[in-house]
């Protein structure tokens, strides 16, 4: 299910440890992230699609559109 954050991460030549620091877990933590071995948290998956600049859905293999969704405008 999440193959595509570790596709990212590797397209982007980072690191495990690099990410695992930008989520503030351990290395092995977030390498079952990328296995699916362990559940990542919205708050952690919502770090990632801004850090990608992809939706959520992308990263959950849901669109193949990686744009993210626009913010909605202050409606005042």
């Amino acid at each position: 299910m999440y193959r595509r954050i570790r596709e990212l991460r590797e397209d982007h030549d980072l690191t495990q440890v690099y990410l695992a620091k930008l989520l503030n877990v351990n290395q092995r933590t977030y390498s079952r992230y990328e296995t699916g071995e362990h559940e990542i948290s919205l708050a952690s998956l919502t770090k990632i699609a801004d850090f990608y600049n992809v939706s959520i859905d992308f990263l959950l293999d849901r669109t193949d559109i990686r744009e993210p969704y626009p913010k909605p405008k202050n409606r005042s």
